[in-house]
């Protein structure tokens, strides 16, 4: 059973930095896309940052210059360095894994991360 399991948000200041971390277990199969998306309260979910072997990372305007997606392939970890956090960051952050698997595609999520910027 694949899972992916979050770590690393929390409280903090406005100026400050988190990381987040998702790392996958299981038989995930060959990963194409990592991606993390966030969801204020009230918000639509929406699309932070992803990355694949053919197109590198994309990030939304809102994050860019801020945040980093990067990802460990021995570790089977991605990451989400935020830096210069501001309250609109407030939000529960999902790491998402797309894959094959044979001839299937699976699309995975995390549970969930809440981060919190006060001002």
């Amino acid at each position: 059973q694949v899972q992916l399991v979050e770590s690393g948000g929390g409280l903090v200041q406005a100026g400050g930095s988190l990381r987040l971390s998702c790392a996958a277990s299981g038989n995930i199969g060959n990963i194409n896309r990592v991606g993390w998306y966030r969801q204020a309260p009230g918000k639509q979910r929406e699309l932070v940052a992803d990355s694949t072997s053919a197109d590198g990372t994309n990030y939304a305007d809102s994050v860019k210059g801020r945040f980093t997606i990067s990802a460990d392939n021995a570790k089977n970890t991605v990451y989400l360095q935020m830096n210069s956090l501001i309250p609109e960051d407030t939000a529960v952050y999902y790491c998402n894994v797309d894959a094959l698997r044979g001839t299937t595609k699976f699309h995975y999520w995390g549970q969930g991360a809440q981060v919190t910027v006060s001002s």
